[in-house]
């Protein structure tokens, strides 16, 4: 397990790298944000589910994906929006869905997939079966309707859902301590009567056990809760922000705290000899390289197929087409 965490940090981390190589190159149409620094709450939390568990995810979601088990191939060609990606390059960087792997959806809107997974949840409980579905959002989210309206409503309802936080402090430029009257998220649970737990988000072992922990209270049928990761974006809100709102000292501070370095240190610290680690970043090196050969080589959509796979009002019925 721990071979793999590594390895899963490490294919988060050089394919967003290589994702903001293009970008700045000018392949990649829109824009990317990136959640470099937060490998460690991503992976930690991913490894806890069950491939039949849900996820839904954030505009800073290709972690949360990959995680997830999307393959990084057809990911890239999402990005570049091409037919071979997961949403045959309609979604873009934003709106990865993936339902057979248990991704319900990357969102754009602030918050969005806080409800989103407790109508998930919902669905859990009607069918009575025992997937738990996990919502990723940052602090920022915290402050929104939907983050209450949905807890309230899980919390009334014992819905097999988990909320976690990924606080890396900053809503695009606004540090969470100027508009949150709380040191931290995860307290807000005390509202509603369900468990809050806080950890240190870039240690992948603590996040692993804290989710695995509220994994099994939750398929038990107990209810909600909130996991709240302390974590840090070592780069800007999206690709280009120069992140001068956030002191100097403090980025510095918190790259010495890179979750994939610590983990490598506490790998070696184990006995793993430094070259099969260095093995494995070759292989992810190589796994990134031929990921973004697809996407190049990948055609565009076709123009005719512009309404295909949307969704459609047809005597008041809510269609596919």
């Amino acid at each position: 397990m721990l071979f793999d965490m590594y390895q899963k940090m490490l294919r988060i981390r050089k394919f967003e790298e290589k994702a903001s190589e293009c970008f700045k190159k000018g392949i990649v149409a829109g824009n990317l944000h990136l959640c470099v620094g937060q490998e460690a709450a991503i992976v930690g939390t991913c490894q806890a589910l069950e491939k039949t568990d849900f996820i839904t995810s954030t505009h800073r979601g290709h972690g949360h994906c990959i995680a997830k088990g999307a393959k990084t191939d057809r990911m890239m060609a999402e990005i570049f929006g091409k037919e071979t990606g997961y949403c045959h390059g309609k979604g873009g960087s934003m709106h990865i869905v993936d339902t057979n792997l248990g991704i319900l959806g990357s969102n754009g809107i602030v918050g969005a997939g806080i409800p989103i997974a407790t109508g998930s949840a919902l669905a859990s409980k009607i069918r009575n079966t025992k997937e738990v579905t996990l919502a990723f959002f940052g602090d920022g989210a915290s402050n929104q309707g939907t983050f209450h309206e949905s807890i309230n409503m899980a919390a009334a309802w014992k819905l097999p859902v988990i909320y976690l936080c990924e606080n890396n402090q900053y809503a695009v430029s606004v540090n969470i301590n100027t508009v949150t009257n709380t040191d931290n998220i995860s307290v807000r649970a005390k509202a509603y009567n369900i468990p809050g737990t806080i950890v240190n988000g870039n240690h992948v072992l603590e996040v692993y056990e804290a989710v695995k922990k509220a994994v099994q209270y939750t398929r038990e049928g107990n209810g909600p809760c909130i996991v709240e990761c302390m974590t840090f974006r070592m780069r800007g809100h999206y690709e280009g922000d120069s992140a001068n709102y956030r002191p100097k000292e403090i980025t510095e501070e918190w790259k010495k705290k890179d979750p994939i370095n610590a983990f490598k240190t506490y790998l070696l610290e184990k006995g793993v000899e430094e070259e099969q680690l260095l093995r494995m970043e070759k292989e992810m090196d190589d796994e990134i390289q031929k990921a973004y050969e697809f996407a190049q080589v990948s055609p565009y959509p076709d123009v005719n197929d512009v309404l295909k796979d949307n969704y459609s009002f047809d005597n008041e019925r809510s269609v596919i087409r």
